[in-house]
C-alpha cells in the first residue's frame, strides 16, 4: 500500500477501536491512557513480539510506571492529574485489541522510520484531544433551591454526577458525611476506584464495629462483602441511591442477610445527617450543606485525579 493508503487505513482503525471502546457514551481515561501506550510501542518497533509488550498477567507494558513519561512525550503538561496509571480490568484487553487490529505494527510495513513515527504521532494526536476535552470539563456545578428539603438537595446532586461518577461522587460524599459528623475520629479516605482487597479493608469506611459499603450500582458481590463482615462480627451498613433500594433488598434476601443487613439510601444518610448537625449547631441546613459540599471537595482533591467531579454549588 501507498504512504496515503496506510494512513487512510490506520485512522480508519483507531476510529473503529475508539467506537468499540465507547461505552455508555463515553471512552474511558484508562483506555486513552493505555491506547497511547500502544501506540508509542508501535512508533518505535514496526514488528513487535507481543510477549514483549503484554505482561503474563495480560497487561500493557508501560501502562503504570512509565505512563506519565509517555504522556509528557506527547505533550500532556500535567499527566498526573490525568491519571495516576492504567489499573482499570477492562483497559488492559483494549490496549491489546489495539495492538491486535493494528498486527502488532506489521500494518505499518513499506514505511520509513520516519515516516511510521510521524503517522504514529497523528494517530496519538487524536487520543490527546481526547485528553484535552477532558481536561477542558467544569465541575459539577449545581444551583440548589434553598427552600427544598436536604433529601431533594442530595438527590440533586446524585442527579447531576450519574453521567461521570462511576462511583466516586457518591463515595466521597459519604466520606464528608462521616467526617462532618465524627470530627474527632479519622475516616480513611481512598480513591474511589480503589478495590478493599487492594487496600485491605473490609469496606469503603469502618468506623467502630460498623462498616459502611457504597456503591452506585449494587450487585451481589457487594452482598457477598457484607456476608463477609457479619461473619467476621462487623455490621454491614449498604448506601446506595434511593431508586435502588427494592432491588438492593432483593439480592440481601436472596443471600439470608435481610434481617442483618443494614440498606440505607444515600440520599437519606446525608440528608439527616444535615438535619442533625444543623439542629446542634441551630444553623440553617443549607449552611450544613455547603460545610459537608467543602469537606467532600477537599477529600476528592487528596485522592483523586478527576478534579472535575469537585461540587460548586449556589
Amino acid at each position: 500500500m501507498s504512504i496515503k493508503e496506510i494512513t487512510e487505513r490506520s485512522h480508519q482503525l483507531l476510529h473503529d477501536w475508539i467506537t468499540s471502546c465507547t461505552r455508555a457514551n463515553k471512552i474511558s481515561r484508562n483506555t486513552i491512557a493505555v491506547g497511547i501506550v500502544v501506540l508509542d510501542h508501535m512508533s518505535m518497533k514496526s514488528s513487535i513480539n507481543p510477549h514483549d509488550v503484554i505482561s503474563a498477567g495480560g497487561e500493557i507494558v508501560g501502562s503504570r510506571s512509565q505512563l506519565h513519561p509517555v504522556l509528557r512525550k506527547y505533550g500532556v503538561q500535567q499527566p498526573e492529574k490525568f491519571l495516576k496509571e492504567v489499573t482499570t480490568r477492562q483497559a488492559h484487553p483494549d490496549g491489546k485489541r489495539l495492538f491486535e487490529i493494528f498486527i502488532y505494527g506489521a500494518i505499518f510495513d513499506g514505511l520509513t522510520d520516519q515516516e511510521r513515527k510521524n503517522l504514529i504521532d497523528e494517530l496519538i494526536q487524536v487520543l490527546i484531544a481526547e485528553i484535552n476535552q477532558w481536561f477542558e470539563r467544569q465541575n459539577l456545578k449545581l444551583s440548589i433551591n434553598r427552600q427544598d428539603s436536604p433529601v431533594s438537595w442530595i438527590t440533586q446532586i446524585l442527579e447531576e454526577a450519574k453521567s461521570r461518577s462511576g462511583g466516586v461522587v457518591e463515595q466521597h460524599l459519604v466520606g464528608a458525611k462521616l467526617q462532618s459528623r465524627h470530627p474527632h475520629i479519622i475516616i480513611p479516605n481512598f480513591p474511589g476506584h480503589a478495590a478493599d482487597v487492594q487496600t485491605g479493608r473490609a469496606g469503603d469506611f469502618v468506623v467502630g464495629t460498623t462498616v459502611y459499603h457504597v456503591t452506585a450500582s449494587p450487585t451481589p458481590h457487594v452482598i457477598e462483602k457484607c456476608r463477609n463482615n457479619l461473619n467476621s462480627g462487623l455490621h454491614p451498613v449498604l448506601l446506595i441511591p434511593g431508586d435502588l433500594i427494592s432491588k438492593t433488598k432483593s439480592f440481601a434476601e436472596y443471600a439470608g442477610i435481610q434481617t442483618r443487613l443494614t440498606v440505607i439510601s444515600i440520599e437519606d444518610f446525608v440528608a439527616l445527617n444535615i438535619i442533625e448537625m444543623a439542629s446542634g449547631v441551630q444553623k440553617p441546613y443549607f449552611e450544613i450543606l455547603d460545610y459537608i459540599i467543602e469537606t467532600y471537595n477537599q477529600r476528592l482533591e487528596q485522592v483523586e485525579t478527576d478534579m472535575s467531579l469537585k461540587i460548586d454549588i449556589h
